[in-house]
This record gives structure tokens, sequence and C-alpha cells, in this order.
């Protein structure tokens, strides 16, 4: 999503920008707020509205699955608490790779170990 405005792409966008640049009404918009709990944008004095770029990109999301791909909103809102859970369960998960048996880890550095151990052994005999 680009904005013409010259803004920041981390600025805060009111909801008449995000709707313009969007082409979503106002009122979808605060409509989708009511039937998304996770979209929730920053409430100002007056009650004006700021999405933040995580908003925006949420109400991206949400726009293509309601409006381009066919879903229900209720579809629409299962599929991105899927996405949220997935990407959770990504994340704790370990990034290093699964652990060796002990038995194939030691062969496989044994001979180097060996190459550590002869040196230090010169180097002290020296």
């Amino acid at each position: 999503m680009r904005f013409d405005d010259g803004k920041d792409p981390g600025a805060l966008r009111t909801i008449g920008e995000l709707s313009q640049a969007l082409d979503i009404r106002q009122h979808v918009l605060r409509y989708w707020e009511q039937q998304f709990p996770m979209l929730k944008p920053l409430k100002r004095s007056g009650g004006r509205r700021y999405y933040r770029p995580e908003d925006v990109t949420l109400v991206e999301t949400i726009n293509r699955l309601v409006n381009h791909e066919g879903y229900t909103l209720k579809g629409a809102r299962q599929a991105i608490a899927a996405k949220s859970v997935s990407e959770a369960e990504a994340q704790a998960a370990p990034t290093a790779p699964m652990a060796e048996p002990a038995a194939v880890l030691a062969a496989s550095i044994l001979p180097e170990l060996r190459q550590i151990r002869d040196r230090l052994a010169r180097a002290l005999a020296a």
C-alpha cells in the first residue's frame, strides 16, 4: 500500500486517508473495527481514529479476504486468527536445527577434536 501524501511510511493515518487509499468507505472501516477485535486504531480526543502501520496492513488483509477472495466476515476473522496463531508458533519454535543423536555427532567431530588435542600437546611440549 502506498500513500501519496508525502508522509513517512510509518506515520499514523486517519480514517479518511485509509478510506481513500484503499477505496473503502469510512463506515465500512468503522464496522470492521466492531467485527475484527484485533483491529484497534488509536483514538484521540473527539474520537478521531489514527491507524498505525500494522492496522493498515490488517485492513488490507481484511479487504483482500472479504472483497477479493470472497470470505465472509466470520471466515476472514477465523483466517486472520489462524494466521496469527501459526505465526506465534513459528516464532516460538527453536531456530536451531534438530539435535543429532549423540553417536552421530561424536563421530562427526571426533577427528577435529583429536587434531586440536594433538596441537595443544605439541604447544605445551615446546
